[in-house]
């Protein structure tokens, strides 16, 4: 039996920039996200980008 209190997962796709180019702060949206989804480098991100996030 559920006690009617409702769970939100805020999510948020990072790691999207691709060199210099930066998409948002993915340090300060780490802190409030509860789940993130990281590009893999095939249609965002780079290695780079990756591994820092």
């Amino acid at each position: 039996m559920t006690s009617g209190a409702h769970i939100t997962d805020l999510n948020a796709d990072l790691g999207e920039g691709f060199g210099h180019w930066r998409m948002g702060d993915d340090n300060a949206m780490l802190d409030i996200v509860t789940s993130a989804n990281v590009a893999c480098g095939f249609h965002a991100g780079d290695p780079d980008i990756m591994a820092t996030t």
